[in-house]
C-alpha cells in the first residue's frame, strides 16, 4: 500500500515540477555567454582604452539591460572576415553596422533597422577659379578656336586675292597681304570696324558682304559652341546616378554593400580594407572617387582633419538600413528584435542619436 502511495506522490510531484518549467517566461535562455561580432567602424564601433564604444555598442548595451544576458565581443579585422563569421555560426550575433542587402540576406537574418545611412562619394576638393580655368582651357574650346581662325584665315584670303593687285596699298605684297586680309576678316568679323582696311574691288566687296552676314551667324554660332562645350563638360563632372561613376577611377571597401552596388552596375572599382584607407587613396589622388557609407565618411574625414582638403558629394547613391545580423535560422533573432524595437522608441535612443545626426 506504502509503495503504491509513494508512486502516487511521485508522479504528482513530476508533473508538477514539468508544469512550472513549461510556465517559465518566455525569456532568452542562454548557457554560457554570447559571442558578439565586431570589426572597427567608427562612429558605430570604436576600439577605446577601456573597451568597445560606439552608436552600435551603445544599442545593444540598453538593448541588453532588458535582456540581462552574459557576452563579449570578438574582434574580427574587416567586415569580411565579419561576415564570414556570423554566416558560419562563430558569432552568435553581430552589432555592427551592417546594410542589408539582397545578397547578404541569403546568407544571414537581420534584424529590425537601428540606423538609416546613405551611400555617398567623397572626392578632392578642387579650387572653384581653377576648375573654371581647366573647363575653359579644354581641348572643345581650343578645338573651337581654331576652327573660328581657320575660318577667318580663308576669307582673308578670298578677299587678298581680289585686292592684292589693284588695292596694293591695302592688301599688296604676299606675306603681308595675307596677313592684312586676316586682319581685315577679323576686324569685319567682331564688327570692330576700324575702317583702316577695305575693299575697292567688286570682287572684294562682295566677298566682304558674303562674310559680313555670315560672320554675324558663324560668330554667334560658335559663342554657343564654347558655351555649350563648357557647359556639357561641367554637367559631366557632376554625378547624378550610379551609372556616372563610370567615367572616373572609383575605390570602396571590401565586402561592403557599396562593391555589391558597384558590382551590380558593372563599375569598376579598386578595393581598400576600410574607411581611412579609402579617404587617404583620395587624398594621395590614387583615385577620383571614395564610394562608401555617408556617416563613416564624415566621421573619418572630420576625424583625421580633413574637410578642407576632402568633401562628399550633395547627391547620394543610394538608402541604407544598417541592422543586427545573425546566422540562419538563429533563434536569438525572435528573442532580440523584440527588445530592439522598444529600445528602438525609447528617449534615450532619442538623446543618443542626436549625437550621430
Amino acid at each position: 500500500m506504502s509503495f503504491v502511495r509513494n508512486s502516487i506522490l511521485l508522479i504528482l510531484f513530476l508533473s508538477f515540477s514539468f508544469k512550472g518549467i513549461s510556465q517559465t517566461p518566455d525569456s532568452l535562455k542562454v548557457r554560457n555567454k554570447l559571442i558578439i561580432g565586431i570589426t572597427e567602424t567608427p562612429p558605430f564601433v570604436e576600439k577605446r582604452p577601456n573597451g568597445y564604444a560606439g552608436l552600435s555598442i551603445a544599442s545593444w548595451k540598453m538593448v541588453n539591460e532588458q535582456l540581462q544576458v552574459a557576452y563579449e565581443f570578438k574582434e574580427y579585422e574587416d567586415l569580411g572576415s565579419l561576415l564570414d563569421g556570423v554566416e558560419s555560426g562563430e558569432v552568435d550575433l553581430s552589432v555592427n553596422p551592417i546594410t542589408v542587402t539582397d545578397n547578404r540576406m541569403t546568407r544571414m537574418n537581420f534584424s529590425q533597422p537601428y540606423f538609416i545611412s546613405h551611400t555617398s562619394v567623397a572626392k578632392k576638393k578642387e579650387s572653384t577659379f581653377l576648375k573654371h580655368i581647366t573647363n575653359f582651357f579644354s581641348w572643345d574650346f581650343f578645338s573651337v578656336v581654331a576652327l573660328l581662325l581657320l575660318v577667318i584665315f580663308i576669307f582673308g584670303i578670298l578677299v587678298w586675292l581680289f585686292e592684292r593687285k589693284k588695292n596694293h596699298e591695302e592688301f599688296g605684297g604676299s606675306f603681308k597681304g595675307i596677313m592684312q586680309g586676316f586682319w581685315w576678316s577679323a576686324v569685319t568679323m567682331t564688327t570692330v570696324g576700324y575702317g583702316d582696311k577695305s575693299p575697292k574691288t567688286t570682287g572684294g566687296r562682295v566677298i566682304g558682304l558674303i562674310w559680313m552676314f555670315m560672320a554675324v551667324i558663324i560668330i554667334s554660332s560658335f559663342t554657343a559652341g564654347i558655351a555649350s562645350s563648357l557647359t556639357v563638360k561641367s554637367i559631366n563632372e557632376e554625378i547624378t546616378n550610379i551609372q556616372d561613376l563610370e567615367r572616373f577611377d572609383v575605390t570602396t571597401v571590401k565586402s561592403s554593400s557599396s562593391q555589391e552596388l558597384l558590382d551590380l552596375y558593372n563599375i569598376e572599382n579598386v578595393l581598400v580594407n576600410n574607411g581611412v584607407d579609402g579617404l587617404n587613396a583620395v587624398l594621395n589622388e590614387d583615385t577620383k572617387l571614395f564610394v562608401y557609407d555617408e556617416p563613416i565618411l564624415k566621421f573619418e574625414i572630420e576625424r583625421l582633419g580633413l574637410s578642407d582638403d576632402l568633401e562628399i558629394l550633395g547627391q547620394s547613391l543610394k538608402k541604407d538600413y544598417y541592422s543586427y545580423a545573425f546566422p540562419k535560422n538563429s533563434e536569438l533573432l525572435e528573442k532580440i528584435n523584440p527588445v530592439l524595437v522598444r529600445t528602438l522608441k525609447s528617449m534615450e535612443w532619442a538623446t543618443l542619436m542626436k549625437d550621430y545626426n
